[in-house]
């Protein structure tokens, strides 16, 4: 599978314990998200359009309403680093 390198960042990042914390309205439809490190920064770049993809792909799942998290496959899916200083 074909992932981009703001993926793999987003990836790295979820795989290290962060979260994308999401803003719904009012229905099922997402319209805010931002993505947090397991320290609390927010991780610059990340967007709805991005969101969007790594959802499509099935690399994030959320469960009852919590907040999204690396899923399996996107577990399996992210390339190996030793940290993401370096992408």
């Amino acid at each position: 599978m074909n992932i981009s390198r703001p993926e793999q960042r987003a990836l790295h990042v979820l795989a290290l314990g962060g979260r994308i914390l999401h803003e719904r309205d009012g229905g099922p439809r997402v319209i805010a998200v931002t993505c947090v490190t397991r320290e609390g920064m927010i991780l610059a770049g990340f967007d709805l359009v991005l969101f969007n993809r790594l959802r499509r792909k099935r690399l994030i799942e959320s469960r009852s309403g919590s907040p999204y998290r690396i899923s399996k496959r996107g577990r399996l899916s992210v390339r190996a680093q030793l940290d993401n200083q370096g992408m």
